[in-house]
């Protein structure tokens, strides 16, 4: 092979997912948001499903997802995505459908939503960013903010007399009868970006194979949140948030 064609961007080892386009992300230095982007464009295009994708996403940080992956997107009213996803896969059962949501959107005020459409075994993909904090809104308190850990909203630290305990609400979710995979992630590192793109394809896989609903959470760092580098967040991430969020299957059938 001579050397212009080895350069070309075809036969590069690495490159850009196609579906991903130029417009600059608006995410913050460090934000996971962008990697869980990429690796959503990937699989869409290895699947070959390109035409036939759909997202929801609803209010939070990545409320302009659909500005980033060309695929087709609908904006849902705050937590409402995982029924908006119901009535776009039931109608369109040929689709791949997917939600993309923070934990503030998810575990809040979007909780009945994901618990009831994943109890009735809806056959979509909710991927779950969970960075324990309301990232786009100044940082406050979320229900996934760890026992002692400073928001806006709990200056001192989250006070189990005070703000309860953090939902783990994926081990909930677990638990339900209509879930088939429920895992924990994350994409600090190359190894972890890996295992995500492995169990997101399954989930993905999962959808058309109308086995029931998959979670995928994505246990991440929101930089400007918690006032840190991007640097000092993975790392806190990793001392602090895996364990009490610990990666892995919470249930693989």
């Amino acid at each position: 092979m001579e050397l212009d064609e080895i350069i070309r961007p075809e036969n590069l080892v690495y490159q850009k997912a196609r579906l991903l386009n130029d417009n600059p992300m608006h995410y913050c230095p460090g934000c996971s948001h962008s990697v869980v982007h990429k690796l959503i464009a990937e699989i869409v295009e290895e699947m070959g499903m390109e035409d036939r994708t759909v997202g929801v996403s609803p209010v939070g940080c990545a409320v302009f997802a659909y500005n980033y992956i060309e695929i087709d997107w609908i904006e849902a009213a705050h937590g409402r995505a995982p029924a908006v996803a119901t009535a776009v896969k039931r109608l369109n059962p040929s689709k791949m459908v997917f939600t993309y949501q923070g934990d503030g959107d998810l575990a809040a005020i979007g909780t009945a939503e994901t618990i009831h459409a994943a109890n009735r075994g809806e056959n979509v993909v909710i991927v779950f960013i969970n960075n324990a904090i309301y990232g786009m809104t100044g940082g406050q308190m979320a229900p996934t903010t760890l026992m002692g850990m400073a928001t806006s909203t709990c200056p001192y630290g989250r006070e189990a007399n005070l703000n309860g305990y953090p939902l783990k609400i994926s081990d909930l979710l677990a638990q339900l009868e209509g879930t088939c995979l429920v895992t924990r992630q994350s994409v600090q590192t190359v190894a972890a970006v890996k295992k995500s793109k492995k169990m997101l394809r399954l989930a993905f896989e999962n959808s058309m194979a109308g086995k029931g609903t998959s979670i995928v959470e994505f246990v991440s760092t929101c930089a400007s949140g918690w006032k840190q580098s991007p640097e000092k967040a993975n790392k806190w991430m990793e001392e602090n948030m895996f364990p009490f969020y610990p990666l892995g299957d919470l249930k693989n059938i």
